[in-house]
């Protein structure tokens, strides 16, 4: 894809094997492009793992740290599962929106805790509202483990970050559906895998191994859930401005 931007004409033109288009530079066709290319490159010189959360690293985009807890406050669930703990930065970002909301748990799961990384999240500030249990996310006895952490009134709401393999996370999507409650969420992130593919770090296997082609094949097999990204809770921006995101497709609500 080849881009032309001219601030004095203010215009971007876009040239790739599709042929070409003319956008006005303060067009939010425009800055959609450009924030994909901005997410491009971002993602390839790691631009999110500059983040914390209360002292935990977060390795998530600004935009979709604000979109996820914008979900948190409309949900309001009394449990938030998470699978991918890395630093527990997210951890800590669940466990204090739903600290300010009044209370609620937050378990991780991941196949490895690093040690360092549970001494600091059990030893942080808001590690009472924090359970961390490690395991295959997958495996019938780590489920089992999650489940014993849940009552039978919870809302919970389910965020999977770990292996981001479309099989994994087909996997996922399919073991932790049970345990969603009506009208909220499982989150597969990082379907930004496929729109990074052919970039540096990236990997041509992901333009159809990756989160968001996991999420597609989820909802044509369970009816149970749809495509619902929501919508921000404040917005005075200009019609058809869109986030930037590493979650694209991300959002399943359970509607049945």
């Amino acid at each position: 894809m080849r881009l032309t931007v001219d601030t004095e004409a203010r215009t971007l033109e876009v040239e790739d094997d599709g042929g070409s288009a003319a956008h006005h530079l303060y067009d939010p066709a425009a800055l959609y492009v450009l924030t994909q290319l901005w997410v491009k490159v971002g993602w390839s010189l790691k631009y999110p793992y500059q983040y914390t959360w209360l002292g935990r690293p977060l390795i998530q985009l600004p935009d979709d740290v604000l979109a996820i807890q914008e979900l948190v406050y409309r949900v309001r669930p009394t449990v938030i599962v998470e699978t991918g703990v890395a630093h527990g930065g997210s951890l800590v970002l669940y466990s204090s929106v739903l600290k300010a909301l009044g209370g609620g748990k937050v378990i991780g799961v991941d196949i490895e805790i690093r040690p360092h990384n549970r001494e600091a999240i059990e030893n942080h500030v808001l590690a009472d509202g924090i359970v961390l249990i490690e395991g295959d996310s997958v495996a019938p006895e780590t489920l089992l483990r999650v489940r014993d952490q849940i009552r039978p009134d919870d809302k919970v709401l389910v965020i999977l970050d770990s292996n981001h393999s479309r099989d994994h996370v087909n996997a996922e999507l399919d073991a932790y559906a049970d345990l969603v409650s009506a009208d909220s969420y499982i989150v597969a992130t990082d379907g930004v895998m496929e729109w990074v593919a052919d970039a540096p770090r990236g990997d041509t296997s992901w333009f159809e191994d990756n989160p968001w082609r996991a999420g597609q094949d989820f909802v044509a097999r369970d009816p149970r859930f749809v495509l619902d990204e929501p919508a921000p809770l404040f917005d005075e921006t200009v019609p058809g401005v869109r986030r930037a995101t590493h979650w694209p497709g991300a959002y399943l609500r359970k509607v049945g």
